[in-house]
Order: structure tokens, then C-alpha cells, then sequence
């Protein structure tokens, strides 16, 4: 009789072993349809942009000798000025796409007193290339087809041509002030 239970004690590890690769089989099954529903059900991701845009062409327009003014005029107001080293001011411009690695450069901008001295940072895209950087992830969307055929247009019975509404007299409406009354009272 032992033999007969050991038996029996062996063939319920055995269910239960199979019972447990088959859940676990089911759950990536389950796994495998959870991910393309939520494939196909994304949120929408938005590009995130952080700091001050710096073009090459505003880069360029930067001269030795220049006044804080007219620098902050050409770039704008910098994303960082310190207390520490008001000689110099930091442009710092990230973004973050959904699909991409986050894009980061930096100018930095010295100056000697009110003057622009020098200035050094990373290589500045162009505008025309950047704006075309800003729509390139995204899938163009297909326009649809806007011309009926003649059949189509048949399903529809031609307007009969209204007669048109006579012109209504106008009214002749009391003329405007030539002189309008002072806004303040003069009884100070």
C-alpha cells in the first residue's frame, strides 16, 4: 500500500507542476495581449522643451564689444546669471522627445564689465533646422480624397435658385456729434 500513496503524492506534484507551467504559459499569453491592446491604446507624449533657444544665426550675430543690452536683445534673457560670476551668463536649451535620448546645448557668454568679451559653447542649429527637427517623429496624416463622383452627386437634387431678397432701404440714422462732452467734470 505505501507504493500505491507515493504514487498518488508523485501524480499531484506532477498535476500541480503542470498546473503551475500552464498559469504561468496563460499569463504570458496574457502578458503578449495586455501589451498590444496597450499599444494600440497610447497616450498621447508631448515634446518637452526647457530654457532659451539659441540659433546659429543669433549665435553669429554676437560681437566682441557688444553691451549686455544688446546681447540680451540678440538672445534673449539667459537661463542663468549668478551672483558669484555676474561676468558671464548661461543659455541652456533641452528637449525631451517620448522616442529619443533628451537633446541638451549650452552657451555661455562672458563679459569684461558692460562689454561682451567672449563667448563659447556648443554648435547651435539653424532655424530652418531646428523647426524641421520640432514634426519629424510624427507620422504624416493621410488627406483624404475631397472630389465626388458623379453618382454621388446624383444621391443629392440640385438647389433651385433663389430669387434674391430686395434690398432693404436703409434708414437713415441721426448724425454723429460733432463735438462730444469732456469726460471729467470741471466742477473741482
Amino acid at each position: 500500500m505505501p507504493d500505491k500513496a507515493c504514487c498518488n503524492a508523485r501524480l499531484g506534484r506532477i498535476l500541480l507542476a503542470s498546473a503551475a507551467a500552464a498559469a504561468l504559459a496563460g499569463c504570458g499569453s496574457l502578458d503578449g495581449a495586455s501589451r498590444r491592446v496597450a499599444n494600440a491604446i497610447t497616450p498621447y507624449k508631448i515634446d518637452i522643451v526647457q530654457g532659451n533657444f539659441v540659433s546659429r544665426e543669433q549665435v553669429q550675430a554676437l560681437q566682441p564689444g557688444m553691451s549686455r543690452q544688446q546681447v540680451r536683445e540678440t538672445l534673449g534673457t539667459p537661463l542663468m546669471t549668478s551672483v558669484f560670476h555676474a561676468d558671464r551668463w548661461e543659455y541652456v536649451f533641452t528637449i525631451k522627445r517620448p522616442s529619443a535620448e533628451m537633446e541638451s546645448r549650452k552657451l555661455t557668454v562672458f563679459f569684461h564689465g558692460d562689454t561682451l568679451a567672449r563667448y563659447e559653447g556648443d554648435e547651435m542649429p539653424s532655424e530652418t533646422e531646428f523647426v524641421a527637427t520640432l514634426g519629424s517623429h510624427k507620422g504624416k496624416p493621410k488627406v483624404p480624397s475631397l472630389e465626388a463622383t458623379e453618382a454621388q452627386l446624383a444621391r443629392y437634387p440640385a438647389r433651385k435658385a433663389e430669387a434674391p431678397a430686395p434690398a432693404a432701404t436703409p434708414v437713415p440714422s441721426e448724425p454723429a456729434p460733432s463735438r462730444y462732452p469732456p469726460l471729467e467734470s470741471s466742477s473741482r
